[in-house]
């Protein structure tokens, strides 16, 4: 496995690969790895010849409130993870290799981007798109794999290569959880002894939420089911939790074919997100 810092060496390994007409996957991350990516690896192992993995913590979707300085950071544990996965590259650029310039050029995310996590985190996914796009110009894959826990921006990120016509397909992965519910991520660790057995509380509540609108096809009454059974469950704040249609987040109707069921709670100062998306069969009676 290399480790690559600048573009100049990952284009390099790029154009070797594009010569010898092997199929290139990318596994974006922000590092700290967790099963999480290590699963998004595997299945990009299985389905390419070549697994570029970016491990970069980008400052232009972190709010000026929010933890950019103190993200968790270990690459030299991130690459021994890497390496037992079969992850051929690693990427990571620093701030200054990414972004050397700023010409005032921005992609916004639209619509999409107003709701969930971009209703409190303006700007968020106009940065998320920002580099997303630039790691798919340098690595020029044949498929991105990201996990289904940010669905959000999976749904925006598809988005953006459907209408800009990027050649390549965006794999969703399904969310890799602990024994207990808890959907995996880098930020789990902020959490003491206290709020880590409190978490498991906002998967139990999507799956409340999720069976009560298969009965009751209420999506009013799921979520006021969903928002009781974290409040009284857990000591945390609700930032949202919303019902939705996917992957184009809007009201779900009669027409809706897939209905996503997404949360954002602070539990003590850490912010944990979760969602289920499941298919519906035939016209909902009642939305």
């Amino acid at each position: 496995m290399k480790v690559v810092k600048t573009i100049a060496e990952l284009k390099t390994i790029v154009n070797k690969a594009k010569e010898n007409r092997h199929s290139i996957g990318l596994v974006p991350t922000m590092g700290y790895l967790h099963e999480g990516h290590l699963t998004l690896a595997t299945v990009a192992r299985n389905e390419n010849d070549v697994v570029i993995m970016s491990i970069f913590v980008n400052p232009t979707q972190f709010g000026p409130n929010e933890d950019f300085e103190s993200y968790p950071r270990d690459l030299e544990r991130d690459v021994q993870l890497a390496s037992t996965v079969g992850v051929d590259v690693i990427f990571a650029p620093s701030v200054e290799e990414m972004y050397p310039t700023d010409g005032g050029i921005y992609i916004r995310a639209g619509k999409q981007a107003e709701i969930l996590c971009g209703a409190t985190r303006p700007g968020h996914f106009d940065g998320v798109l920002q580099v997303v796009a630039k790691l798919f110009h340098l690595t020029e894959p044949n498929c991105a794999y990201f996990g289904q826990k940010d669905a959000q921006q999976v749904a925006i990120i598809q988005t953006m290569v459907r209408d800009y016509n990027f050649s390549l397909e965006i794999r969703t992965v399904p969310i890799v959880r602990e024994l207990d519910g808890l959907a995996k991520s880098s930020r789990n660790v902020y959490l003491s002894e206290a709020e880590r057995r409190e978490a498991p509380a906002i998967f139990k509540a999507l799956q409340i939420a999720h069976d009560e609108f298969l009965i009751s096809r209420d999506a009013e009454k799921a979520i006021i089911l969903a928002r009781n059974y974290i409040e009284e469950c857990t000591s945390g704040r609700i930032d949202y939790l919303q019902m939705l249609s996917y992957p184009d987040l809007r009201q779900v109707t009669e027409e809706t074919k897939e209905v996503l069921i997404a949360a954002a709670v602070y539990i003590g100062k850490t912010r944990l997100i979760d969602n289920v998306i499941f298919s519906l069969k035939g016209a909902l009676a009642h939305v």
